[in-house]
Formats: C-alpha cells, structure tokens, sequence
C-alpha cells in the first residue's frame, strides 16, 4: 500500500513508463527511418546545421518533430486544466489513454510516412515526460537518459562524500530507470525485427499495465 508517496511517483510505475520509453526510442530508430524521436536535442542541432547550409526543407523536416514536442506538452497542460484531480478519471489517466490511442494509430501507418509517426512519437513522449517527472518527490524523465544519468551520479557522488546512504539510495534509482530504458530498447530491437510497424503496440501493453496500476493504487493514495 502506498501511504507515503503519490501513486504517479512510484517506482514502479516509473519502470513501466521507462520500458515504454526506451521501447519507442527504438522503434524509432529502426522501423522509423533512423530518428531518435523521444527527445529534441539531436533535432534542434540538425535543424541549426542545415540552416547554415540554406537547406530549408531539411530545416522544416526537423523543426516539425520539435514542433510536435512542444505541442505535447502544451496538450498534457491543456487535459491537466480541464480534467484536473479527478476521482473517477484523473488527468495523468487521461494522458496514458491518450498514448495508447495515439500508439494504436501509428501501427497503422506504413513506413512512407515515417515522419508523420515520428512526429508523433515526439508528441507521446512529450505528454508522458510532462504529466510524470517525478519518482519519490525527485524529478525523473522516463522518455530520456541525460537528465537521470547526470542527476544519479551526483546524489551517489555527493552521497559518497557525505557517507549519506539516503542519497546514495536515491542515485542508485536514477540509475535503475536508465537500466529499464535500456532494457525497453533491447527488447524494441527485437520485437521490431519480428513485427515492425505495428511493434509499437507493445507499448500500449506497458502503458496499460501503468493505467491498471494508478486505478489499483489511488483507492490508497493521491495520484
């Protein structure tokens, strides 16, 4: 029972949610035309390197997957306004099934279209990295690695020089959520060799499983 801690900050829940993340990473990568679509960074730089050379529809091709981020994070915001802490269907719930039925539909799209589903996958990530930064009242990204890596080594550095095992605890779950998204990127490379495009289901699956475990859990805490 989870008495001291938000049901949407549990650990596991986080796994669930980094398995799916490192899982669409690399559906991305593989199926979807060779683009790490959960996080911006590399998309911002290509954008910056083909404006230097003039090459505009390049430009726009990688601006669109940005675009696409922002906009989820504005459409999480925008479902956190209008259904807010609700008993029956809280708005982090509604954030989930509106993954699924996002994932659902890009299966269906065939590969000429990589971009779109891209964009897409830009779009899930975003909303689900807005509605759960947390895991244990500390600030956790479960669509990307940087964030945890950078933040775990310093709790486990500044618990090694402290001789605080608390933080030291707290490094090591940083860690385990970047080991999750790995594992959620392993199994993505093999199930896409068997399934390809509608690999991406698998995700409704871990997505479902998170959705399962907030209606379990927040009959005994807040979500």
């Amino acid at each position: 029972m989870i008495k001291s801690e938000r049901v949407s900050e549990s650990v596991r829940l986080g796994i669930l949610l980094a398995l799916t993340g490192g899982f669409m990473d690399a559906y991305s990568y593989l199926v979807r035309g060779g683009a790490f679509a959960n996080a911006e960074t590399g998309n911002i730089v290509l954008m910056g390197i083909h404006m230097a050379e003039g090459n505009w529809g390049r430009v726009l091709y990688y601006l669109v997957p940005v675009v696409s981020f922002a906009l989820g994070v504005y459409v999480a915001e925008y479902i956190r306004k209008q259904v807010g802490d609700n008993p029956k269907v809280h708005w982090k719930e509604g954030i989930l099934w509106a993954e699924m039925a996002l994932i659902f539909i890009a299966g269906w799209i065939p590969q000429r279209h990589n971009a779109l589903v891209n964009a897409m996958i830009a779009f899930i990530c975003a909303m689900q990295v807005e509605a759960f930064r947390k895991i244990r009242g500390m600030a956790f990204a479960t669509t990307m690695c940087t964030g945890n890596l950078r933040s775990g080594t310093e709790l486990l550095s500044v618990g090694q020089f402290e001789h605080d095992t608390e933080k030291r605890k707290a490094g090591l779950h940083y860690f385990l959520i970047d080991g999750v998204f790995a594992g959620g990127a392993a199994v993505g490379a093999v199930v896409c060799k068997l399934f390809a495009e509608k690999s991406i289901w698998l995700c409704i699956v871990t997505l479902f499983g998170a959705q399962l475990f907030i209606m379990y859990q927040k009959k005994n805490a807040e979500v």
